[in-house]
């Protein structure tokens, strides 16, 4: 009897003794623990693991690898309470970390040690447990290695399982030094721990939507803190963001940062494109009133409106018109004299049809160097609407003649642009040089209709040999577009390749049985080669079907 009383005191000792082990600071740290939970898109659970609170706000540590892939995450905390990941705020894949946050009001948060634990200073593993104090895990530091920035990847003599990773790793003082990773090797009684400091520094910048990593996690990401990044984000995310997602982003931009007039301005971009213009109207004159930049929230407001009368006149909206978008780019200027305000407002008296005072002031913007070419060339766009056709070509000529040969590529539209005027204008063979010199920048961007282009030129300018080889290139690169077999076919024809004008007319017969042209030119080869009766027959299938030219054809050659 006296031996089991011994035994029972010993076992109560030994209890009493672990209970002790646990830190004061313990139970409070307690309630920073949670179980983290990932979803992907059809709702399944994808990874669960843990993580800990680092801020007040929701503020969060954890392993990356369970967000890769999700659509959604929660977390549950120590009272069993579940919660929504709401953002990401940064990730590293290298060291399986990442930072983010949840929707709570208020958060219990563990502090972060300052500076790297040394070798053999004693810490403590906090799991998560519900509703309960959890038994600590103690143990020491083997080693501690420094990364670049100064942060510490940590190997811990201390036994864990692959249920505790993510979970905090503790100085004496209850300040978190690490994150839980997984271990390599199950039979030693060795873990591993990142630097707790490392994932709390981990931030969004403006270009982080282009790293790949977090493309492949659907949660919403965090704005950065600094405005000009965050300003930035706005900008990538208009073009690689899904519509919602960044309508969403948005709003949280402005919410944010209120008093930035950038977000304003993009929300109010998404609603005019949406119709929604009462919208976008009530976006904009609170970007005016919050702007410090009045004069950049007027011309920002005059594009919105002048793109929307161009591009989406048929959905009238009363109170913006063109004369409205006028008189803010006048505001923009007269508070601050930019060129590319002035540019704004001729391009809007251009959609006026006001084409002699759109082109006076393109001219005065030809004494800005920036914009010389480009003033020039839209300078010539208002003389060609007024039906000066040689003053346009000479303002086509000042736009080029700002670049000196060899020409860069930035004179390339303009080469293009008077190429065009000058085949319009019958001038064939100096068309067919600024095709040449276009083509010569811009050879891997060229493509079947540029063929086509030169083709026309090269032809009127009885260049037949390098029209041929033309329409060839442009029939190779786009086989099924029955308009350039049909030139092939007038091409072979005009120079005497009856044969070949025969079994091209033949092949567009096959592709396009509907189609008049492949019939008349099939016709026509067929009465040149002296098969009258073939060709009549088939210039009369391409009268039935509505081509113009072939009566006159059928008279010509019937009387043969």
């Amino acid at each position: 009897m006296k031996r089991l009383s011994f035994i029972i005191i010993i076992c109560c000792l030994l209890l009493s003794h672990t209970v002790a082990q646990n830190p004061s600071w313990v139970k409070k740290a307690t309630n920073a623990v949670f179980t983290l939970k990932t979803f992907s898109a059809d709702g399944s659970l994808l990874a669960s693991t843990n993580g800990f609170f680092v801020g007040e706000q929701g503020e969060a540590l954890s392993s990356y690898a369970p967000f890769k892939g999700s659509q959604r995450a929660v977390v549950i905390d120590a009272q069993g309470k579940e919660m929504e990941v709401t953002c990401i705020m940064g990730v590293n894949d290298m060291y399986d970390v990442a930072k983010f946050q949840v929707n709570a009001k208020k958060t219990q948060a563990l502090a972060i040690a300052n500076g790297t634990a040394t070798n053999g200073s004693v810490v403590w593993l906090l799991p998560y447990t519900v509703k309960k104090t959890p038994a600590c895990i103690s143990g020491t530091i083997s080693n501690a290695e420094t990364l670049n920035g100064g942060f510490a990847y940590y190997t811990l003599a201390m036994s864990t399982t692959d249920q505790q990773v993510g979970c905090p790793v503790l100085n004496e003082q209850g300040e978190a030094i690490g994150i839980l990773q997984p271990s390599t090797n199950s039979n030693k009684p060795e873990s591993f721990a990142m630097s707790a400091s490392f994932a709390n520094n981990l931030r969004m910048s403006g270009l982080s939507l282009n790293d790949r990593v977090l493309r492949n996690i659907k949660i919403p990401k965090a704005l950065p803190d600094d405005v000009s990044e965050a300003t930035l984000m706005l900008y990538m995310a208009s073009t690689n963001m899904e519509a919602d997602d960044y309508a969403q982003l948005i709003n949280r931009f402005i919410e944010k940062f209120p008093q930035t007039t950038d977000g304003y301005v993009y929300r109010a971009r998404l609603q005019a494109a949406k119709n929604n213009f009462q919208a976008a109207d009530e976006d904009m004159k609170q970007a005016l009133k919050v702007a410090d930049a009045k004069d950049e929230a007027h011309y920002q407001y005059a594009q919105i409106i002048y793109q929307k009368e161009v591009y989406q006149s048929d959905k009238p909206f009363e109170p913006w018109t063109l004369d409205l978008a006028l008189q803010e780019s006048q505001a923009a200027y007269a508070i601050n004299p930019q060129a590319i305000y002035r540019q704004q407002q001729a391009q809007i008296l251009y959609a006026q049809q006001k084409y002699d005072m759109a082109y006076d002031v393109y001219m005065e913007l030809t004494k800005n160097d920036v914009m010389k070419a480009e003033s020039y060339y839209a300078a010539a766009q208002c003389k060609t609407q007024l039906n000066d056709q040689e003053t346009a070509i000479a303002l086509l000529d000042s736009a080029v003649n700002t670049f000196s040969k060899p020409y860069v590529k930035t004179a390339a539209p303009y080469l293009l642009a008077r190429a065009q005027m000058l085949y319009n204008a019958k001038k064939y063979r100096p068309a067919v040089n600024d095709y040449n010199d276009y083509a010569t920048l811009m050879s891997a961007q060229l493509g079947a209709n540029f063929y086509f282009l030169r083709e026309q030129a090269e032809f009127a300018g009885h260049l037949y040999q390098q029209a041929l080889d033309d329409i060839k290139r442009a029939v190779e690169m786009e086989p099924s577009e029955t308009v350039y077999r049909a030139e092939k076919a007038n091409v072979e024809l005009r120079v005497g390749m009856t044969d070949e004008a025969i079994e091209t007319a033949k092949s567009l017969v096959n592709m396009a049985p509907q189609e008049s042209d492949g019939y008349l030119f099939l016709g026509l080869a067929q009465c040149v080669k002296g098969l009258k009766s073939e060709g009549l027959q088939n210039l009369n299938k391409a009268k039935e079907l509505g081509n113009s030219q072939a009566q006159s054809l059928i008279d010509r050659y019937s009387k043969k």
